[in-house]
């Protein structure tokens, strides 16, 4: 591990930049959360699952997938599709290919809020994020997006292989809330999905 002396600081520009991104992290989501509550009454979050799951075949993913898809923990999914299912807008149920494993299914009443839901948040999605941008930025944003993404799984992979070889008890400890598989079968399954 590097000690201070040997840390890789920051330049001013790359500083700049940093805080940038430091900045959009954390307004933009809270912009987007912000709008989809005064409009729609959901949350960012709320309005991910009900996407994912719009864009899946059927309308139905595995609980696990989703959780992947709208980058949530299952016990944060669950809580969340708890709520869904109370308004009707996704039900769950038994995996018929195999039973360990629990579906959500975006239901007709789901899909109905999800499309009067979506004007207003692509319209602040545009408003927000793209409208300042020209086109060419657009495409850096894309790219550069991607790499930083790619930088992120590498590090993930990384710690997951690590765990994976070194036996964490307590990362494979227990079962999980999503059909009864262990811990350590859903980290080698991520493992296995980022390339690992």
């Amino acid at each position: 591990m590097d000690t201070p002396s040997q840390a890789r600081w920051l330049d001013d520009e790359e500083r700049q930049a940093w805080m940038a991104l430091i900045s959009v992290l954390i307004r933009l989501p809270s912009a987007l959360d912000a709008q989809l509550r005064k409009d729609a009454g959901i949350s960012h979050f709320e309005y991910e699952v009900l996407a994912g799951l719009s864009d899946a075949p059927q309308r139905t993913l595995r609980m696990s997938e989703l959780a992947l898809i709208t980058e949530g923990s299952l016990p944060r999914l669950s809580q969340v599709v708890t709520r869904l299912e109370k308004r009707g807008w996704v039900r769950r149920a038994p995996d018929p290919a195999d039973g360990r494993y629990t579906l959500a299914i975006l239901t007709d009443e789901g899909w109905a809020k999800l499309v009067a839901t979506a004007p207003g948040h692509v319209e602040t999605v545009r408003r927000l994020v793209f409208d300042p941008l020209t086109r060419t930025q657009v495409r850096q944003m894309r790219d550069i997006g991607s790499r930083v993404m790619s930088a992120v799984d590498d590090d993930a992979r990384d710690v997951q292989q690590t765990r994976l070889r070194e036996g964490d008890a307590a990362w494979f400890a227990g079962g999980d809330r999503d059909g009864g598989r262990s811990a350590r079968g859903q980290a080698e399954r991520r493992a296995d999905e980022l390339g690992g």
